[in-house]
């Protein structure tokens, strides 16, 4: 399938770590960190686990807000994520760095005093396995702060409702494991143990096409719909010009959730 605007979709798929490190700048991205950092209630001195850190984006505002004194604990089980993140820390103090899965953290029993994790539970096996874990190295009293889409909120406008609503469907079937982790965080957390005061919804809205691309990566996921059957390659033809051409509205909503062990 040939892109109608090859200017205005990305065709080649961005590097795992600069989609990331993009996506933290971006208007988006910037506003629900900043919820989460405000949620984490971080002081000096305090202990910090960023389960997932990817590039570690977030590694340094972490660090700064328990200086001095303080410990953040990055970890990845992607050795290229980690380095891309020794690169970014490397200037200052107080971060430590650990390849592990998020299953099986490579820390003691109630270890540290805060912990988060940020877009990494919608990939992993077993989810509820991993907040079992984020429980365990948590002190009495220690709290967890998680973001995580629920991709059955994704709704892009288009004249035939039926193709926005067979995109979202292949998004949610055949692109994202725990596509619905979003609303599942909480009841996984009280599973786990955890009291959760606290649920925030942050929804993300689009109207500059080029911009929800880099997001969503229309034109790719498109090409992987009419690959799966999910769409006609009529379909998809109509769908991606009216993205292109048309009046443009996506949006979808991630939520905060504040757990306290």
């Amino acid at each position: 399938m040939t892109s109608p605007v090859p200017s205005v979709f990305e065709t080649t798929r961005p590097g795992s770590a600069d989609y990331l490190t993009r996506f933290a700048v971006s208007d988006a991205g910037r506003d629900y960190k900043a919820r989460m950092l405000d949620a984490l209630d971080l002081r000096a001195g305090l202990a910090v686990l960023d389960a997932g850190c990817g590039p570690g984006a977030d590694l340094p505002a972490l660090a700064e807000a328990v200086a001095p004194g303080g410990t953040v604990i990055g970890v990845d089980r992607d050795q290229e994520m980690l380095d891309a993140a020794a690169a970014r820390t490397a200037a200052g103090p107080g971060v430590e760095l650990r390849r592990a899965d998020v299953h099986a953290l490579p820390l003691d029993d109630a270890s540290v005093d805060r912990a988060r994790t940020d877009r990494v539970l919608q990939w992993v096996d077993a989810p509820a396995r991993a907040l079992t874990e984020f429980h365990r190295v948590l002190r009495p009293g220690g709290r967890l702060v998680m973001a995580e889409p629920d991709w059955d909120t994704l709704v892009v406008d288009h004249p035939d409702p039926a193709l926005s609503r067979a995109y979202t469907r292949h998004v949610t079937e055949r692109v994202i494991r725990n596509a619905a982790i979003g609303r599942q965080l909480a009841r996984f957390a009280t599973e786990a143990g955890f009291r959760v005061p606290e649920v925030i919804p942050a929804t993300q809205v689009f109207r500059d096409v080029r911009a929800a691309d880099r997001v969503f990566g229309f034109e790719r996921t498109t090409r992987r719909a009419v690959a799966a059957g999910d769409f006609t390659e009529a379909q998809a033809a109509e769908w991606l010009d009216h993205l292109a051409h048309g009046p443009f509205f996506a949006s979808a909503t991630l939520y905060v959730v504040v757990a306290e062990a």
